[in-house]
């Protein structure tokens, strides 16, 4: 029902051009009306008469306005391969979407510990159960170092918007208290194709919105050149290595408005970081590239 209605939008206006904001707006208002988006006005044209009327009247108990947001220190560890370990005594796991089973999550919940889930938004992974749904016209050039793995055309999103709303959807079957989106910045990369910096933002910005109508926290992954423009959608930061390429202080707007940096490094050694990330406020990780659940943490 979701596709027929994105195709009806879509195909209606063919004697105009749609932009990428037409077809986002399309998508939200052809969604089922359970899940309003938390980002718009607290207020609905849907009332008699066209009088406004405010969402928490409309359906309460359907929206969803709360989510984890976890702050600065907040210790945590990150594994994508390999047998779980799931005995460190951490705050948050990062763990990958498709591979941890609910019984898992569960468990990690008893304890009372959070988890974020990993999937890839801005790339195809031929691996994954739902591979067979992305059409061949979204894929593009190869990832540098990861052959099995293409980049995503993000512009389209009326084909992509089906698939990741199914990953989001999972999420909250799972119940994970976030997501751990990848791949966002593939407008820096060698993608394929004409991808601009204002079609990565409007995505990025979309996937925030996703994930808070489901009550989904959400991080930001890398990307640190829009930090100053996404970091008001998203609830933590994930960084990979800005120790080693001195892009630390672009992290430090979420310090500032209170939310968790989250991070890694490979190549460094901990005496050559981790004061600094402590310092920083940062919760930071040396881990091998594999990230298969071994690691020294600064705090």
């Amino acid at each position: 029902m979701f596709i027929l209605l994105l195709n009806m939008v879509l195909l209606s206006g063919c004697a105009e051009e749609k932009t990428f904001q037409d077809t986002i707006k399309a998508i939200t208002s052809s969604q089922n009306d359970s899940l309003e988006p938390v980002k718009y006005e607290d207020i609905i044209n849907d009332g008699e008469n066209g009088s406004k009327v405010p969402i928490q009247e409309k359906n309460t108990a359907l929206v969803k306005k709360e989510w984890w947001k976890p702050l600065p220190n907040t210790t945590w560890q990150w594994q994508l391969e390999g047998e779980l370990n799931l005995n460190y005594d951490v705050e948050m796991y990062d763990l990958d979407l498709f591979d941890t089973s609910k019984e898992t999550i569960d468990a990690l919940h008893q304890r009372g510990i959070k988890v974020i889930c990993y999937f890839s938004a801005g790339s195809y992974e031929n691996w994954r159960s739902d591979s067979n749904e992305f059409p061949s016209t979204v894929l593009g050039n190869t990832l540098e170092g990861w052959e099995d793995e293409k980049w995503l055309d993000i512009f389209k999103i009326d084909l992509l918007a089906p698939i990741m709303i199914k990953r989001l959807d999972l999420a909250v079957e799972k119940r994970c208290d976030g997501v751990e989106p990848d791949n966002v910045d593939g407008y820096l990369n060698d993608n394929g194709f004409s991808l601009t910096s204002q079609d990565q933002l409007e995505y990025n910005q979309w996937l925030a919105e996703e994930a808070h109508r489901r009550g989904l926290s959400i991080g930001l992954k890398n990307d640190l050149d829009q930090i100053p423009e996404l970091v008001h959608y998203f609830d933590f930061s994930v960084n990979e290595q800005c120790f080693e390429y001195d892009e630390c202080e672009q992290l430090l707007p979420f310090i500032e408005q209170g939310k968790a940096v989250f991070g890694v490094e490979y190549e460094l050694e901990p005496l050559d970081f981790c004061e600094k990330a402590n310092k920083l406020n940062f919760s930071w990780l040396k881990m091998e590239y594999e990230l298969d659940g071994g690691r020294i943490a600064c705090r």
